[in-house]
């Protein structure tokens, strides 16, 4: 019998703007790609009250080290009493994310990393290698992401704000759940700014 794993598929938006940073991703997950095994799955986790991924890949997989960053950053915090930058949190990601790929039934992941360090706000994706990128306009990522990159590359300003970003993340998010299977069943958009995290849902 052959074993599949439940995936996320999905498409992963972040976008850098003037004011905030966003990230947003559709709801689907599929059983090996072909069976749709949830329409309501939100693919976001906030890390802390100044950091929140987006992720793909196996869902167990992304589940644990989730449970892992986010106590590993709550103990940090704890014994320095000040939060890790968006560089030093994106660099224990990619490193779990590294270790993860090379266990002997390895696990498949890749998130997309927003960060507010005082009044700046930065934006990572880590690899399923573990690799970690910075960007400073726009990023996406998963199995519908060259149908969002058009969209981002044809409409993306440095000048763009939050309210602007949002509406741009929801037309790629869109336009990718409208020809990859993997992505679709709306759209959830997380808004990082100086008043904190706030989540914006979209039906579909």
């Amino acid at each position: 019998m052959e074993y599949q794993k439940l995936e996320t598929g999905t498409t992963n938006v972040g976008i850098v703007c003037k004011d905030g940073v966003i990230l947003a991703a559709d709801r689907r997950v599929t059983l090996g790609g072909r069976i749709i095994s949830s329409k309501k799955f939100e693919k976001f986790a906030e890390l802390n009250d100044d950091s929140a991924v987006v992720f793909s890949g196996s869902v167990s997989d992304v589940q644990l080290i989730l449970k892992i960053i986010k106590a590993q950053l709550r103990l940090d915090f704890f014994r320095r009493q000040k939060r890790l930058t968006g560089r030093s949190t994106s660099s224990l990601l990619a490193n779990m994310v590294y270790n993860n790929l090379r266990k002997m039934f390895p696990g498949i992941t890749g998130f997309v990393l927003a960060n507010k360090t005082k009044d700046k706000f930065s934006l990572y994706s880590i690899g399923v290698d573990g690799s970690i990128v910075q960007f400073d306009d726009y990023t996406t990522d998963g199995s519908g992401m060259m149908f969002a990159a058009g969209v981002l590359e044809g409409n993306y300003d440095k000048n763009i704000t939050v309210k602007e970003g949002v509406e741009l993340a929801k037309k790629a998010v869109t336009a990718s759940m409208e020809r990859d299977a993997a992505s679709g069943n709306g759209i959830d958009i997380l808004a990082i700014t100086k008043d904190g995290i706030n989540k914006i849902s979209v039906s579909r």
